[in-house]
């Protein structure tokens, strides 16, 4: 409150109600013409009274004009203490010399009872030190009064301009916050009431800005809201903390929708310091609520695209690439989901019956669910993964699949669904299925924009899924192929029990993967003897599959030709060199001087993909000798496990690779003890990403390693056979799946002596006749008497053939196992040649008779001369012998 000097006294000329005014401390919020109660009369002025921000200040001139009171107040405003501002001259010290004339005309009338306001620019006194005093500009209220004595005198009060300037800045700008702010702004007292509500608030809420006076914040939001919000005002007044971007939701009068309001609010104060309440000021950030709402919608949708992108499409099976769908929409895009393909497409057929209209059978190959207890999505009866069923012609999801269009599928009444989308599933302007997208109640519906993303996650998966669905189309046609090129069965080979495996690329896993170019074989060869064949074709794919057959083919066409091991892998390797070659593998088949002069001029920039490169391993072993001749073409070595003994690999010189071409390759002959077992295999039995070769190659032998005892009896062989292959794939890592797997085994059962007759013949006419001889007895010692006269014939033919053609002793031996083969050797170097003779030769008809009357005869070079040989089925098989006489017949 300001301050009054002690000795003034009020006007002659001053009013009774001046007086009274003046008397009082606080007679700013009395009512005109009433009376204050006497209390109130001296309390302190409330909080925010305009005496707290102008200070107002005051001294009194004596009858001679000097100064003679000095408050406090004045001391604060010129800066002068009040011992040494009484008794001095305020013209003299204060105002400028060019206005102290003036200055003293209004002294004295103001010393002669005049009352005087206006506006005087003053000076203080320079403080001493060489500063210079500041100066000024002040209001004056000049009051005449008396002294005791009743000489005239004056008390004098002033304002400081600029504080008035100060305060008329404030309240201007005050008052075009509250009128001109685009901003809802309150004043909010003590007692959490609206003080003072500005124009923009009053337009929201209705009404004008004194009808919000008074009111709280439960008047204008809804109860939990308004709770916290009074909960933050008082935090705020007792704190002083001020709060930034408090978000406040509620409604506005007239309207149904939410709204949101960004809040400041921060603590008042009076001009003595005072809390006086809490000033509020809040912007509507709805639209930006909705804006930003849409953002991070499209936020959200962009993830689940890219999230889409990354995890759908990473397996090539059609029921993998369904579930990865819904382990992304689920729960992220909605709570419940299926995915429905067409039975016929999943069989493989290209346009199943009823694809068009939507009336072929689906099956339902995926669902999930983020809600327990979930009821499985459809029309009609409840439909399991895996069940094949179709939907009414009238349905939304059959109108979805055939219209290729979305369709919104009606909640069931009194279901947990409240909102379903039927999305058809096209790749390259086909359908292949439909995905059901549902919402439980409680979720927020689809909307257009959920629509569109349902369409972008449909057509993504349908891409990957038709992808499957061909590439499984094609691995099946290409593992076809490679299977009908592999033996059929069990193969059987003579003085060997045969066991064999081949498991295609992740056949193991269940995922769908390129196939191959392995392959094994084994085929029958004159004199009981077996050639045993493992390869593997360099690549993967049907260019691959391709491939191993026409070797495959290669080799058995060389087996028949029998030629040695490393002949056959010779030719095999300008075969494999011609595939890439432009004339094929028939211009292969040439010369191997031709085919290497053709490589030479082939152009180095030539495509690598037309390179044919594969490993072979080919061995012939010979049931009688129980040896075996190996040559190997850069394969992984054989292993052998000898009875009693451990396994162990054998040293045979690998050579290079079929295709590469330049080296000659070496052969091995080992002689396999009774019972042995020796095992042929492709590298993916041994080798993938988690085991390297030789890890794996250790882990073989010792697979193999365990006693390997000779069954008495052959089936008990065969079984011992099978569970060694079973128990080797179980052992090693063979579900890897990365690459093909062939094995095969054979335990060695060599011919027995006695079912073997060698005799050598010299070369003389008797020889025949002894032949014969030596033949009937062998026969009729097992018991082959039907073959006996037949085998007299053919026997007598081969001998005179070597006899009139051929060099050297002569040596005829008889082999006894599933057939009977009939050997005739000597040291010539001639081969027969079978020709037909005329009705009028005399002779030339021996080997045609042999050709009639044996299931097969044939002839093959030694390294001492050649081989004539044939061949005659046992008595009660399925092949029926042939009449000698009818034969010799038919020759005429």
């Amino acid at each position: 409150m300001s301050e009054i000097p002690a000795r003034a006294t009020e006007s002659a000329y001053a009013p009774d109600g001046a007086r009274d005014g003046s008397a009082s401390g606080d007679a700013a919020d009395t009512v005109p013409g009433t009376t204050p109660p006497g209390d109130a009369m001296w309390q302190s002025s409330p909080p925010g009274s305009i005496y707290d921000y102008i200070k107002v200040a005051s001294f009194s001139i004596g009858p001679d004009g000097l100064i003679d009171q000095w408050s406090l107040r004045a001391e604060h405003l010129f800066g002068i203490a009040a011992d040494r501002a009484v008794g001095m001259d305020p013209l003299e010290v204060f105002i400028d010399p060019d206005l102290r004339e003036r200055g003293q005309r209004k002294m004295a009338e103001i010393l002669d009872g005049r009352e005087w306001t206006g506006v005087v620019p003053f000076r203080i006194p320079d403080a001493g030190h060489g500063r210079r005093g500041k100066r000024g500009l002040a209001e004056v209220y000049v009051m005449p009064t008396r002294t005791p004595d009743g000489e005239k005198a004056a008390v004098c009060i002033v304002v400081d301009v600029r504080t008035l300037r100060t305060i008329e800045t404030d309240l201007a700008a005050s008052q075009a916050i509250f009128s001109q702010s685009p901003f809802g702004f309150l004043l909010i007292d003590p007692d959490l009431r609206v003080r003072r509500a500005n124009q923009r608030f009053a337009s929201l809420f209705g009404g004008k800005p004194d009808d919000h006076r008074g009111k709280g914040v439960h008047d204008y939001l809804p109860r939990a809201e308004a709770e916290r919000v009074s909960a933050t005002l008082r935090r705020v007044l007792e704190t002083g903390e001020s709060i930034t971007d408090m978000h406040v939701t509620g409604f506005i009068p007239g309207s149904e929708d939410r709204r949101h309001w960004s809040v400041n609010m921060y603590r008042v104060h009076s001009g003595s310091g005072r809390p006086i309440g809490v000033a509020w000021l809040g912007t509507d950030i709805t639209a930006r609520r909705a804006a930003a709402r849409e953002a991070a919608a499209a936020r959200r949708n962009l993830a689940l695209l890219n999230e889409a992108g990354a995890r759908i499409g990473n397996s090539l099976d059609l029921e993998t690439t369904a579930r990865e769908l819904l382990d992304v929409v689920v729960p992220g895009f909605c709570d419940l989901a299926t995915v429905d393909l067409y039975q016929g497409l999943l069989a493989g057929d290209e346009t199943p019956h009823g694809l068009a209209d939507g009336s072929a059978e689906l099956r339902r190959v995926a669902y999930a669910s983020a809600v327990s207890d979930a009821p499985f999505l459809g029309t009609g009866e409840r439909v399991g993964v895996g069940a094949v069923h179709h939907y009414p012609f009238h349905s939304p999801c059959a109108v979805a699949l055939r219209t290729a269009r979305p369709r919104s599928v009606p909640a069931e009444e009194g279901g947990l669904v409240q909102s379903t989308l039927a999305v058809p599933m096209v790749a390259h302007d086909t359908v292949v299925g439909l995905v059901q997208f549902a919402r439980t109640k409680g979720s927020e519906p689809f909307g257009d924009r959920d629509r569109d993303l349902a369409v972008e996650l449909a057509a993504r998966a349908a891409v990957c899924i038709d992808n499957a669905r061909l590439y499984r189309r094609e691995h099946e046609r290409a593992l076809i192929l490679q299977r009908s090129l592999l033996p059929p069965g069990d193969p059987e080979a003579s003085g060997l029990d045969i066991a064999c495996r081949y498991l295609p690329g992740n056949a193991a896993t269940g995922r769908p993967s390129e196939v191959g170019g392995d392959w094994f074989d084994v085929i029958e060869l004159p004199g009981h003897r077996t050639a045993l064949v493992v390869g593997d074709v360099m690549g993967r794919g049907l260019r691959a599959a391709v491939a191993m057959g026409e070797l495959r083919t290669a080799v058995r066409t060389l087996a028949q030709l029998d030629l040695e091991p490393a002949e056959v892998l010779a030719q095999l390797d300008e075969i494999a060199r011609g595939l890439g070659a432009p004339g094929g593998p028939a211009q292969a088949l040439g010369t191997g001087v031709q085919q290497a002069t053709r490589a030479a001029r082939r152009p180095r920039e030539a495509d690598l993909s037309e390179v044919y490169l594969a490993t072979c391993v080919y061995a012939v072993y010979d049931s009688v000798t129980r040896r075996c001749t190996f040559a190997n073409a850069g394969h992984l070595p054989p292993v052998l496990v000898e009875p009693g003994e451990n396994a162990l690999m054998l040293d045979v010189p690998p050579g290079l690779p079929l295709g590469v071409g330049g080296e000659p390759f070496e052969e091995v002959e080992v002689e396999l003890p009774e019972g042995a077992l020796l095992a042929l295999y492709t590298d993916g039995l041994v080798e993938s990403r988690d085991h390297p070769l030789d890890e794996g190659l250790q882990a073989f032998v010792g697979a193999l390693t365990d006693p390997a005892h000779a069954p008495a009896h052959r089936a008990e062989t065969h079984r011992d056979l099978e569970d060694v292959c079973d128990r080797v794939l179980n052992t090693l890592d063979s579900h890897h799946g990365e690459d093909d797997i062939a094995l095969l085994m054979a335990r060695v059962q060599g011919l027995p002596a006695d079912s073997v007759g060698d005799w050598t013949l010299p070369r003389e006419p008797r020889s025949v006749g002894r032949a014969r001889e030596y033949a009937r007895a062998r026969l009729l010692s097992w018991d082959l008497e039907p073959l006996v006269d037949t085998t007299e014939l053919l026997v007598s033919e081969l001998v005179t053939n070597a006899l009139r053609y051929g060099e050297g002793e002569i040596r005829l031996r008889l082999l006894l196992d599933r057939t009977l083969v009939c050997e005739v050797w000597d040291s010539g170097l001639v081969q027969p040649r079978r020709r037909r003779a005329r009705d009028t030769d005399e002779g030339g008809r021996g080997l045609q008779l042999v050709g009639l009357l044996s299931a097969a005869w044939g002839s093959r070079r030694t390294p001492r001369g050649k081989t004539v040989w044939f061949e005659l089925p046992l008595p009660g098989g399925e092949t029926g012998l042939t009449d000698p006489a009818e034969a010799l017949l038919s020759l005429f």
